[in-house]
């Protein structure tokens, strides 16, 4: 007579509950627009969400102790032209946000710890270098100011966002459209699924490819690939009879799967969230009403099931939490913020212990918002795993850092030395003195602005101290 061995896991009984209804995010205006991205974002301070807007793309920013109902009016950071497509916030500083337009460009934000009274439209600085409109954008993990944006080009461009400059255009490696990227587990890697079908890893600086297959899945809907800690590569697709699969590949040997399993016949592209904390992937499809955990380890069959989170209403998109924003009091190990037609419903993903104390083994130390690299240690070639803290106490958010960008003025270029264009009649008279004199002008007006929009920042502050009753 055999027995059945239950393989064991701390992350067995993971149970999934959501928030009460007082809880949730209620008359969101959520995005309509037809692209395959999450629309959601959150960290330990703020949730974010791409939301309808007239005459140009907008997204809302939210506290996250600010529940209910969204006043209709509530301010939103509206400064594209086009849709917003994605954004990220930055893992490094919490009130800094990028985002991705169909308008060709990048946008990177300031956001309060206030909330204020009218809606943002000026970013700290925007970042051009797209032809076509841009849909992903993705912040290093452990370098400062690095940002990767990946558009309908088929480009791929590395900026430094504290000067704003383009430091690594990848536009010849993709010879269709991008469908998902994903940084690994210290930044020196990235991996890319494509409408070609291949997957592709990439050594950004060196500008080429490290590794890539064809067709790791056989269906022609769009792939999502992501990094394991272990630098292994997690995959979701479709099978040619269009039903949903997953595979786990080990780059160094592209040509057969470590894992691979079918799912369903459900037809929304599933997202996957890794934790590299406990090595847990949660697998969100868009239209569907379920989130399913699965366990990457080293042993047979490699990606184990684990279970699965259903409720009643599909998701539109999904935010997932970084695990310094979790309550580790109630052994909370993840948070997604679902996204549905007019409202946002936070779940929390608990392992029920009888124990209060602290579980050593459900929170290891997590990356912290302190960067490792500069963006020009990065760039010369150095590597290091993100800064590690410890979640014993609890995790606090930073009190608000301002993101600082030494842009080149260009300005401070003066007209080169030399023979002159030739003018015609309607310039003739527009002579060097004249343009440097406009240059001086510019400048003055330049900083008379910069120094009003800091009066207008100080009496905004104040304004609040004064609502709270703090000065």
């Amino acid at each position: 007579m055999s027995r059945r061995v239950v393989r064991q896991s701390k992350f067995r009984h993971i149970f999934g509950q959501p928030v009460k209804a007082d809880q949730m995010y209620e008359d969101i205006r959520v995005s309509k627009v037809t692209w395959d991205s999450s629309f959601c974002v959150v960290n330990p301070k703020f949730l974010a969400i791409i939301v309808e807007s007239s005459g140009g793309g907008a997204f809302i920013v939210l506290p996250l102790a600010k529940t209910g109902r969204v006043d209709k009016n509530h301010p939103t950071v509206s400064g594209h032209t086009a849709p917003v497509l994605d954004i990220d916030w930055c893992p490094h500083n919490d009130n800094v946000i990028a985002s991705a337009s169909d308008d060709t460009t990048v946008m990177v934000w300031q956001i309060p710890d206030y909330t204020p009274v009218r809606s943002i439209t000026e970013p700290i600085v925007t970042l051009e270098g797209h032809s076509k409109r841009v849909g992903i954008v993705k912040w290093h993990p452990s370098a400062r100011n690095i940002l990767l944006s990946a558009g309908s080009d088929n480009a791929i461009i590395i900026w430094n966002v504290g000067t704003g400059e383009a430091l690594i255009n990848l536009d010849e490696l993709h010879s269709d459209l991008i469908y998902s990227i994903c940084w690994n587990y210290n930044g020196s890697l990235i991996t890319t699924t494509s409408k070609d079908k291949k997957v592709r890893v990439i050594d950004p600086r060196k500008q080429e490819i490290v590794a890539e297959r064809f067709a790791p899945h056989d269906g022609m809907r769009p792939m999502r690939a992501i990094f394991t800690r272990d630098g292994n590569i997690f995959t979701t697709g479709f099978t040619r009879m269009s039903q949903r699969e997953l595979g786990l590949w080990d780059p160094n040997n592209f040509e057969e799967p470590i894992a691979l399993q079918e799912m369903d016949t459900s037809n929304g592209v599933l997202l996957p969230f890794y934790d590299s904390d406990s090595s847990v992937v949660y697998l969100c499809g868009k239209g569907d009403s379920s989130i399913r955990y699965f366990e990457i380890t080293s042993e047979a069959p490699y990606v184990h099931y684990l279970s699965t989170y259903s409720s009643k209403e599909p998701q539109r998109g999904m935010g997932f939490m970084p695990k310094r924003g979790l309550d580790v009091s109630k052994c909370e190990i993840a948070r997604f913020f679902k996204l549905h037609e007019r409202k946002c419903e936070p779940i929390v993903m608990t392992v029920p212990r009888k124990s209060d104390l602290f579980q050593d083994d459900l929170y290891p130390d997590t990356p912290g918002p302190e960067p490792a690299l500069e963006a020009e240690e990065w760039f010369s070639g150095q590597d290091a795993d993100p800064i590690l803290v410890s979640l014993r106490d609890g995790y606090t958010p930073i009190k608000n850092r301002e993101l600082k960008v030494n842009k080149k003025n260009i300005l401070d270029n003066k007209p080169p030395a030399g023979p002159r264009r030739s003018y015609s009649s309607c310039d003739a008279g527009f002579s060097r003195v004249s343009l440097e004199d406009l240059l001086e002008e510019i400048k003055s007006l330049r900083a008379t602005v910069e120094s009003q929009d800091k009066r207008i920042s100080d009496l905004e502050n104040l304004l609040h101290e004064l609502s709270n009753g703090t000065a």
